[in-house]
């Protein structure tokens, strides 16, 4: 349909050959006839674009009265923790009575917070100021949460290391100078070392899990859709999860149930259950033992050539205890789980392109339009700051959208084939296990040319990025120590991958809940000459 216009503004910038100019990129050319014509129309459209831009936005108001935010500030040099682990500090009281009252939560620095500084683990734009609350922040306080600050996650949350972050470099709690685990890192590592009780991370590839999966936390992604994303900063809306890390699967249950559910705005969350419906919490409290639970153990999550054989030993030991508490243990195979990497990579280039670029569109949810203004247009000094890693988003991105047309939709098609086999498994076992990283946290690595700077991360999410292409629901619980690679004198925790059908959180949160109500993982280490 053509725009609808009566006259031109005298002073609109709309000027003969800009029609042509914008065509030409694609090799199309304007016939001469049409040109004019043409032209009256994209100056309707920008006199259209005009008036809407000098509308007032539409966010969600944040009661800033009930829940005052108290000193707001980036953390002092004495504040810092685990090398820098905050990336804002201050306080919001809950409310008093709700079931998290008395839980201290720390918040990724990718969820917006009414008043406090937003930094993405990044320096290539100025920091930017949210107006609104995100959805689970409101949930939280009216839960009786009291959150103690932002986290820090790494560059643009595109690593799964922890020394990416322009603000500096998060130490894992059990050994300085080895990685915390990304993007969710400063909060899994304040979570690990008992500094917060909670933290609410983002999870696009593995970014939940991998950092709770190094730190010794248990960190659920939830099923895709079940916890709103309002006012969280995306990167893939197909790919987008937000959920909980704590240090036992009760308080992961617990903050569950109060973030979950449609808030009306996002649309990733139009089939979740209505707020407060839910029950996990109070599932676990009367989960003792798994009678009649039916187990399978990923062949292909285990035999992944990047799998060290301790990891690997680790969580099969693991998994062989879930028969003392009554669950039956097979083997089983799905060949399709190795072509995870591949699609969620093509997934997250071309989409994560889009959204560096600002052209993410097509859903109705609450669009973060205050970051936009601060990070566009893009500049080549912006640019020469970004981590690698969004470099190669970008590269990657732009490159796979000249030479691949439609390959982002077949990779959509061909996730959703994975998905709707992983759920024919789901019909015969309750879940499915599998170590969550294939090693246990690396050293840190450092800045310098791409491939050296991406290194330390490549590989993390072979068993945590399918998922978040299917939107099964997966926990990683902590259940045991593994020497580091680099010096065996090193030992670092092991996480174990518990995966469920779409929706059945309450399966892998039972599994996890029985795990480590029976078992102490702290005591379950290997020996230092395991190879």
């Amino acid at each position: 349909m053509s725009v609808l216009f009566t006259s031109i503004s005298k002073d609109n910038p709309v000027k003969p050959g800009d029609v042509e100019s914008l065509v030409e990129p694609f090799g199309i050319t304007i016939d001469p006839s049409e040109a004019k014509d043409f032209q009256t129309l994209l100056a309707a459209v920008h006199d259209c674009a005009e008036d809407i831009s000098a509308l007032p936005d539409y966010q969600p108001v944040a009661d800033q009265t009930k829940y005052p935010r108290e000193n707001v500030r980036r953390p002092s040099k004495d504040e810092q923790v685990l090398g820098h682990a905050w990336a804002n500090r201050f306080l919001i009281k809950g409310s008093q009575g709700g079931v998290l009252s008395g839980k201290s939560v720390s918040l990724k620095d990718v969820i917006a917070v009414a008043g406090v500084p937003q930094l993405l683990g990044s320096d290539i734009i100025p920091s930017w100021t949210p107006s609104t609350d995100a959805t689970v922040v409101t949930r939280l306080l009216d839960a009786g949460a009291d959150i103690h600050g932002t986290s820090t996650c790494e560059n643009q949350c595109h690593s799964t290391s922890s020394y990416t972050s322009a603000q500096g470099t998060v130490e894992n709690p059990h050994a300085s100078g080895y990685s915390a685990g990304g993007s969710t890192s400063g909060g899994a590592a304040l979570v690990a070392a008992n500094l917060v009780d909670i933290t609410i991370g983002g999870d696009q590839g593995g970014s939940i899990r991998v950092p709770a999966a190094f730190c010794g936390c248990v960190g659920l992604k939830p099923t895709y859709g079940r916890v709103p994303f309002t006012g969280v900063s995306s990167g893939d809306a197909i790919d987008d999860h937000v959920g909980p890390l704590a240090r036992n699967t009760l308080d992961v249950a617990a903050c569950l149930d109060v973030i979950s559910g449609y808030d009306g705005i996002d649309d990733r969350s139009v089939g979740s259950p209505k707020p407060g419906s839910t029950n996990f919490a109070a599932l676990l409290k009367d989960t003792a033992r798994l009678d009649g639970f039916k187990i399978g153990l990923l062949k292909e999550g285990f035999d992944h050539d990047s799998v060290m054989p301790t990891v690997k030993h680790a969580v099969l030991t693991a998994a062989k205890k879930f028969e003392d508490l009554g669950a039956s243990i097979e083997e089983v195979s799905l060949p399709e789980h190795f072509r995870g990497p591949a699609l969620w990579t093509i997934q997250q280039r071309i989409a994560g392109t889009h959204t560096l670029l600002g052209q993410n569109t097509g859903r109705r949810g609450l669009y973060m339009t205050e970051m936009e203004q601060a990070r566009l247009p893009w500049t080549n000094q912006g640019f020469q700051r970004a981590f690698p890693s969004t470099k190669n988003v970008l590269i990657n991105g732009l490159y796979l959208q000249s030479k691949f047309p439609g390959l982002y939709g077949k990779t959509v098609n061909i996730g959703r084939q994975v998905s709707d086999k992983y759920e024919e498994l789901f019909k015969k076992f309750d879940v499915i296990l599998m170590p969550t990283t294939p090693v246990v946290a690396p050293k840190h690595g450092k800045r310098g040319l791409p491939l050296e700077s991406l290194k330390p991360s490549m590989g993390l999410t072979v068993n945590t990025a399918i998922f978040d292409v299917t939107g099964h629901p997966a926990v990683t619980i902590p259940v045991g120590f593994a020497p580091a690679k680099e010096d065996p004198g090193v030992m670092l925790p092991v996480g174990m991958q518990i995966v469920g059908g779409l929706w059945q959180e309450s399966k892998i949160l039972q599994a996890g809940h029985a795990w480590e109500s029976h078992f102490d993982w702290k005591k379950m280490r290997l020996a230092t000459d395991r190879n």
